[in-house]
């Protein structure tokens, strides 16, 4: 089921487009999308990293623990591997040997955020492959003397060398992290890249201000739709920060498929189950 957000992104990014080949590769790519929602396929041959954002009410217990829900998704991930849902991409880093399940050291990926209550909220995210590997996430630490301007600069250099490279999908939904270590910056990035939806803004008004500036500019450079060329080269660009130290900032981006593979759920302190229609992940931050 294609999210809202990202048909709304889709329509509106057709709707400005004046390049008939872009106007063409964004409505055919969304029909395409739409097939394979009613034809229960696979919107695009790689189904990604398998990645859970569990976001856990302090009140909330369940049976078999934190052990036990871990052990539930990497079963779901078998399942919908074994369905033909997920194609089989997960390997060892070094020798290659496929487990077949997409199940292995450190995968799924699990992420965890504790908030007041007892309810349970589940996201699943399928991080694609060409959207980390080859380009599509980079780091670098911008000196504070550098400010905003120095930010915006790898940002948008950063998008120029991924595309050139044929790392991302465009139109990207680009997740920045600001601050931290370089692991937090990066996890900052893909959470924004990934949870936050298409046309949100962060509440800080500086930060919300960026990250407009941002769209306008790298949405100015005529990528467009798989760098064919065209008005929308980014569907949105969402920032998340961190305090750092004072010997520098770290900066990190992500990018996300246009389609924007996600689905929620959740699950109330009765037991029962509400699908969500997007993650609500950052709310309360």
């Amino acid at each position: 089921m294609l999210s809202e957000d990202v048909c709304e992104a889709f329509a509106a990014a057709i709707d400005r487009e004046v390049f008939p080949v872009a106007k063409t590769g964004l409505e055919k790519t969304l029909e395409s999308i739409r097939l394979s929602a009613i034809n229960s396929t696979p919107a695009c041959p790689d189904t990604g990293w398998p990645i859970f954002y569990f976001k856990v009410g302090d009140e909330c217990a369940f049976e078999g623990g934190f052990t036990g829900l871990e052990d539930a998704a990497r079963s779901a991930v078998r399942n919908a591997t074994r369905k033909g849902y997920l194609r089989s991409t997960m390997k060892h880093p070094l020798t290659g040997a496929d487990p077949g399940d997409n199940v292995g050291m450190n995968i799924p990926d699990f992420t965890y955020r504790f908030v007041p209550g007892e309810n349970l909220e589940i996201t699943y995210v399928a991080k694609g492959g060409g959207s980390e590997c080859f380009g599509g996430t980079r780091h670098r630490v911008v000196a504070f003397a550098d400010g905003i301007s120095g930010i915006e600069k790898f940002v948008i250099d950063s998008f120029v060398d991924s595309t050139r490279a044929g790392a991302i999908c465009p139109p990207s939904i680009l997740g920045i992290g600001i601050g931290g270590t370089a692991n937090i910056a990066a996890n900052l990035a893909k959470e924004a890249a990934c949870l936050r939806t298409i046309g949100s803004r962060h509440p800080e008004p500086m930060i919300a201000k960026i990250e407009q500036d941002l769209y306008v500019a790298l949405n100015s450079l005529g990528v467009g739709i798989m760098g064919a060329g065209g008005s929308t080269s980014v569907f949105a660009v969402n920032i998340e920060y961190a305090y750092t130290h004072i010997a520098g900032v770290v900066v990190a981006t992500s990018s996300n498929c246009m389609i924007a593979r996600r689905a929620s759920s959740r699950i109330l302190g009765d037991s029962s189950v509400q699908p969500m229609q997007q993650p609500d992940w950052f709310e309360g931050r």
